[in-house]
């Protein structure tokens, strides 16, 4: 097991803040973390503010048009689905939780839509609670630099949960999500101005030894 600490601080220092464009509101973070699937950021967040701008709550989301939700966020990856998603998930969270968003992942995910990854980002970044969100480029920085060795996202969130202190798990999906973007992409990694290569298994395994030939 790496030094998860001294790592994580020296990427954090060189990873720009990310957060949501518009809202620390759960209900808004659930939303956009549905529509992000498969979709560019700058593409999600024009998204998600068109569609908090014309209903602003879960309530009057809930008894949108289909066609409207879907004119708004025709930009967005695999729209159809996603505009009868979350009008779904709005009406369950108005019927069911009285308008609130519920706080646990057990209950989060029992929202059609809803998987792992984006019930732990509504908890980490809508909530302030301690989770671990494993998406793409988590998965790939954190298999990569060999603070795990993972096989699929269930495997990388328990295998994260028992090396990363409960106080940095809040942060940890947005800093390692811009030092994926920025340092550690997913082809062609800017090894050479990573502050982590010392120690990064991709790069004494691929990088030095291919660069030194």
């Amino acid at each position: 097991m790496k030094n998860f600490i001294e790592i994580y601080k020296k990427i954090k220092a060189v990873s720009p803040e990310h957060h949501f464009e518009f809202t620390d509101d759960p209900f808004w973070i659930l939303i956009t973390t549905i529509l992000s699937q498969r979709t560019k950021d700058k593409t999600t967040d024009e998204a998600a503010r068109s569609l908090y701008n014309k209903y602003g709550d879960c309530a009057s989301l809930s008894k949108a048009k289909s066609p409207d939700v879907k004119n708004i966020i025709k930009n967005v990856g695999f729209s159809n689905v996603k505009s009868e998603r979350i009008i779904e998930a709005s009406k369950i969270i108005k019927d069911k939780y009285g308008g609130k968003v519920p706080d646990t992942h057990d209950e989060l995910v029992k929202i059609p839509g809803v998987g792992s990854k984006t019930a732990n980002i509504v908890l980490s970044q809508g909530f302030k609670i301690p989770a671990i969100a494993v998406d793409t480029h988590v998965f790939r920085v954190s298999n990569r630099i060999g603070l795990i060795n993972a096989r699929n996202p269930d495997e990388a969130e328990e295998a994260l949960k028992k090396i990363i202190p409960p106080e940095y798990q809040i942060e940890f999906n947005p800093v390692f999500v811009e030092f994926g973007k920025n340092i550690c992409k997913p082809i062609k990694p800017r090894c050479q101005i990573c502050p982590i290569n010392a120690s990064c298994d991709y790069f004494k395994s691929y990088y030095f030894e291919k660069n030194k030939k």
